[in-house]
C-alpha cells in the first residue's frame, strides 16, 4: 500500500514535466507549456518499493487546452537501463532524494496496469492513502494477460507498450468521450477515468486501449 505523505517536492512534479513534456514525439504543444494537474489516480507496488501515479495535467499555452495522460514512476535510486526514461529528480521532503521515470517505460508500472486489466489491482485515489477509486474503470475480453515484461514504444500518437499477443495503447492527448461510446475497432480492453477541464467542469476518456492478436 502506497502512503501519500503531506510533504513538499523540489522541484515539483509539474516544473519537471514542463522542460521533459516538449521533447516527446506525442506532445502536440508550445515549448513552453503551461501545465494544471487536472485528474489522474494511482496503483500500488506490491513490493512498496515504486511509486505509481497516472497523472493527468492540462497545458494552456496554446490557443486550445489540451489534457495528456503522464503515467509516473518515483524510485529511491536510479532504474538501470531507463535513461532516456528519466524526467528528473526532486527533493522529497520525507523519503529524500527521488528518482522520476517517465512510467510507460518503467516495468514495474507496465505490469501493475496489465494486473489492473486482469482484474489483479485496484485504482487508487490519488491524493489519499488506501483509498480505492471507483471513478477509474477497466474492462477486458479473453483470457488473463499475465505478467510478461512489456516493450515500450513511443510514437506520435502515444505509447504502446506490448507483451506476447497484446498492446496497450496509452493515450497521451486525451479525448472526452462519452461512457457509452463504444471502443475503437479491434480493441479487447480499456482503461478510462475522469478529469477537469480548465473551466472546472468534469469529463472522461479512455487513458488505454487495449487490442490482442
Amino acid at each position: 500500500m502506497a502512503v501519500i505523505h503531506r510533504t513538499t517536492l523540489s522541484p515539483t512534479k509539474l516544473e519537471l514535466l514542463a522542460p521533459w513534456l516538449p521533447t516527446r514525439p506525442w506532445y502536440a504543444g508550445s515549448a513552453s507549456p503551461v501545465l494544471d494537474r487536472s485528474g489522474g489516480f494511482r496503483l500500488d507496488d506490491p513490493q512498496g518499493e515504486v511509486g505509481i501515479e497516472f497523472m493527468v495535467v492540462t497545458d494552456t499555452s496554446g490557443a486550445e487546452p489540451v489534457a495528456y495522460f503522464v503515467p509516473l514512476t518515483y524510485r529511491g535510486a536510479p532504474l538501470a537501463g531507463a535513461e532516456d526514461a528519466l524526467v528528473g529528480t526532486t527533493e522529497h521532503g520525507v523519503l529524500g532524494k527521488r528518482w522520476v521515470y517517465d512510467g510507460g517505460h518503467d516495468p514495474v508500472l507496465a505490469e501493475r496496469l496489465f494486473a489492473l486489466l486482469d482484474g489483479r489491482a485496484e485504482p487508487q485515489a490519488q491524493s489519499e492513502t488506501d483509498t480505492p477509486d471507483p471513478t477509474i474503470t477497466h474492462s477486458r475480453t479473453g483470457g488473463p494477460i499475465g505478467s510478461a515484461v512489456a516493450t515500450a514504444t513511443d510514437g506520435p500518437e502515444g505509447t504502446d507498450l506490448s507483451v506476447t499477443g497484446a498492446t496497450l495503447r496509452l493515450n497521451r492527448v486525451l479525448h472526452p468521450a462519452g461512457d457509452g461510446d463504444p471502443l475503437p475497432e479491434g480493441a479487447t480492453g480499456h482503461v478510462s477515468g475522469p478529469w477537469r477541464t480548465p473551466e472546472e467542469a468534469e469529463v472522461r476518456g479512455a487513458f488505454a486501449v487495449l487490442r490482442t492478436a
